[in-house]
Order: structure tokens, then C-alpha cells, then sequence
């Protein structure tokens, strides 16, 4: 399982942007988490891919309570989970081709020597030409980009997948594309999903459960919930 346990986390401690947040995901299974633009989704998207330590709460990953995190946590630990971040120009090296991209955690885990193999294997998985691979990230499109970044994510065969907003603000060919690469790596290996997005038809499509970010979150005094709404006693 990859469990979130009533993770608080942000960049100002006075005034985080995720409170008491509990999610989980099973192997195998697909999970959408829904919610507008700024709530806090890739906040706790970097919490569950050991990128951000949180202020408070649990995360476990397959029985074990993460201690590290970014390049402190354990290499098995950093190895089982695989991201692709909302914007790909910022998550990108600007001087790297997309082929040295798609290799960059192969070789930061010592093992150059797959490299040539898996990158070919994975640029014909999420439909990435030759002439892209040999192209720097400001000479291919937004669209191309998400592949070569959604490839890096796949590289090392990660157990457990998050893509934020992977498909936002792409023509429905791509979008369709990318989603099919994402289904055809989690049928092959059993590997968990986290997708988290604001387009709830595609959610609901893609994933066996959607949560709504707005019932992640702790009840007030004097609230409680019901059809997924935060209503007055």
C-alpha cells in the first residue's frame, strides 16, 4: 500500500496548504483525486512522492514508515515510486535531450548500461520518434514533453505511479495516448496510481475510485458531511 496518514505539509508552517490528509492507493489499483487549481493536490503529491517532508503525519510505503526524504530517503524507497509533475518546462533539464532525459534516474542509480535498451523500449510505449528523442525540451511541444517526462517516470519500473495533471491542457489525441501508456504499464506490472486532476469525466473513466479533495478535509465545529459536501448542523 502507499498510505498517506493525516499528512499536514507547505512551504509557510504558519499556513500550510494540506491539513489532516489521509489517503491510500492498493497495488493495482487507480486512483483519481479530484480538486480545483491551487487546493493543495501538488502539495501532496510531492508529500507521497518523497520530494516534500511534511510538518505532520505518516507516510507508508508497503508496510514501511518513510524517515527520509528527496535524497535521504532509502534508494528502494525512492525507486518504487515514479512522478510526473504538473509542468513539465520546470521538471525538465533545459539541456538535456529527451533521450538523456528518459535515461537521467537510470543513471543516477547506476545503471547507464540499460539505458539504450529501456529508452527505446519506453519512447515506443508512449509514442516518442527517433528525431524527438534526439531534441532538447524548448524544440518539442508541451504534448511531447509530457511523453518523455511520463517515460522517465516509467524508466526504473516503479511500483507505485502519480500523475499530476499529466494531461492538462492537451488535445484529446494526446491525452488518450498518454492515459493508454499509463493503463498498459499498470496491466503489465500491477503497479498502483495516484492521478490527480480537476477534469472529473476523465477521473471517473481512468480510475477505479475518485476521491474529492474537498472530503479529504477535517470537518469545523459544527459541520458535517454528506454526498460529499460540507453542510451546517
Amino acid at each position: 500500500m502507499l498510505e498517506l496518514h493525516r499528512v499536514t505539509a507547505g512551504h509557510d508552517r504558519r499556513a500550510p496548504v494540506v491539513r489532516e490528509v489521509s489517503l491510500s492507493v492498493a497495488p493495482g489499483e487507480a486512483v483519481g483525486l479530484l480538486g480545483p487549481s491551487g487546493c493543495g493536490k501538488s502539495t501532496l503529491v510531492r508529500v507521497a512522492a518523497l520530494l516534500h517532508r511534511p510538518e505532520a503525519g505518516r507516510v507508508v510505503l508497503d508496510g514501511t514508515e518513510v524517515r527520509g526524504w528527496r535524497h535521504r530517503a532509502p534508494r528502494s524507497q525512492r525507486t518504487a515510486v515514479g512522478v510526473v509533475l504538473q509542468q513539465p518546462r520546470t521538471s525538465a533539464d533545459p539541456r538535456l535531450r529527451l533521450r538523456d532525459l528518459v535515461a537521467e534516474p537510470l543513471r543516477a542509480t547506476g545503471r547507464r548500461d540499460e539505458a539504450a535498451d529501456r529508452v527505446a523500449e519506453l519512447a515506443a510505449a508512449v509514442g516518442l520518434t527517433g528525431d524527438l528523442l534526439g531534441r532538447r525540451p524548448h524544440e518539442v511541444s508541451d504534448g511531447q514533453l509530457r511523453r518523455a517526462c511520463l517515460a522517465r517516470a516509467l524508466v526504473l519500473r516503479p511500483r507505485w505511479l502519480i500523475c499530476d495533471e499529466m494531461t492538462a491542457m492537451l488535445d484529446a489525441s494526446t491525452t488518450a495516448a498518454l492515459v493508454a501508456a499509463v493503463e498498459d504499464y499498470r496491466a503489465a506490472t500491477g503497479a498502483g496510481l495516484l492521478a490527480v486532476g480537476h477534469d472529473r469525466t476523465l477521473l471517473r473513466r481512468w480510475c477505479h475510485r475518485t476521491v474529492d479533495w474537498a472530503d479529504l478535509q477535517p470537518q469545523t465545529d459544527g459541520e458535517h458531511r454528506r454526498d460529499g459536501a460540507v453542510l451546517p448542523d
